[in-house]
């Protein structure tokens, strides 16, 4: 028995390998992976061998390097002192990896409800990322949201501030059909950021402009053109990494004026251990998300475009490397062995 693993071996490459399949140690499970989901801006920045990213060390670009880190599957083996989980049990993870095995520690790994597909949980840990960000801009039923751009995060931080109370949502995508899409999802307002009025409009709409942005861009100009329409005192969350750092903000009258809040919303920048208001662990976020689409409050499974076979991997990276607007792509691991 073989574990198939996507590796990228080096820039703009990714192979599927064989590796030793591993073995539980205490406190761990062994996953028999099922469906696994591509986060397209982190592991795009992976593949091309971007600098900014948690796997270069020191800012030193090194491959090999794994890929991947939302998947479900069915526990295999549990480990000494595995209370929580046994095997048989569908579960998702967080933090693990495109392969045929992942082996886990207990507290990475939550089960699933009977009513959520294997497909729909691989996409849990990616949704919370912008359930992190709306906590932490302290949204309130009722008020007025923006999310800045709408790849698959900005998808779901629509999706998720509909569930919170977000009202008006105002989606922002210079590409026409991501808005037609964002109002399919939930958006009440689509616009193009690049319109000359757009901050004009996005305040007219607010009736003075908004006080909570989720801001997925990742450019300098998209921060720039969030912070012309935020509503004095507004919190503006910084979801998409923002890796070049070569743009200017008059931050003097665009945040230090109007007292305008700026949320760094790394996923990593969440507690470890304990949840508390404005801050939850990962584990809360994805059982939180869980009983939302259990009970029907939220589908994640309308967001999904494209599923391959991992042995088609190489080219799936080769198109995200290349197309400038990349699909919501899963791998189906449950026929690999």
């Amino acid at each position: 028995m073989q574990n198939k693993q996507i590796v990228f071996t080096a820039p703009r490459l990714a192979e599927l390998l064989d590796k030793p399949v591993p073995f539980p140690g205490p406190g761990e499970v062994l996953v028999k992976v099922m469906v696994s989901t591509i986060s397209s801006g982190t592991e795009r920045a992976n593949v091309i061998g971007d600098p900014n990213t948690n796997c270069a060390a020191e800012g030193k670009v090194q491959f090999p390097r794994t890929a991947g880190y939302s998947t479900s599957g069915v526990v295999v083996q549990v480990g000494e002192g595995v209370k929580s989980l046994a095997p048989g049990d569908r579960v998702a993870m967080f933090w693990s990896k495109h392969a045929t095995y992942n082996c886990m520690p207990e507290n990475n790994v939550v089960k699933l409800p009977e009513n959520i597909s294997f497909e729909e949980a691989s996409l849990v840990h990616i949704g919370c990322f912008p359930l992190a960000a709306i906590r932490k801009c302290h949204l309130e039923v009722g008020e007025a949201a923006l999310v800045m751009g709408q790849g698959i995060l900005g998808q779901m931080a629509v999706m998720e501030l509909r569930a919170a109370g977000a009202a008006p949502i105002i989606a922002a995508d210079p590409k026409k059909e991501k808005r037609a899409r964002a109002l399919e999802l939930g958006a009440d307002y689509a616009l193009d950021p690049f319109d000359p009025d757009f901050s004009k409009t996005v305040k007219e709409i607010t009736g003075g402009g908004v006080p909570v942005c989720i801001e997925v861009t990742g450019f300098g100009s998209g921060l720039d053109g969030a912070l012309d329409c935020m509503k004095p005192f507004g919190r503006v969350a910084l979801l998409g990494c923002t890796r070049n750092s070569d743009f200017t903000i008059d931050y003097y009258r665009k945040v230090h004026g109007p007292g305008i809040v700026l949320y760094g919303a790394h996923t990593n920048a969440r507690p470890n251990h304990e949840s508390y208001p404005g801050m939850w662990t990962t584990r809360d976020d994805m059982i939180a998300l869980l009983k939302l689409i259990s009970l029907g409050r939220l589908s994640l499974k309308q967001l999904i475009e494209e599923s391959h076979l991992p042995t088609e991997a190489t080219a799936i990276y080769e198109r995200l490397c290349n197309e400038k607007s990349f699909p919501v792509v899963q791998f189906d691991w449950s026929e690999m062995e």
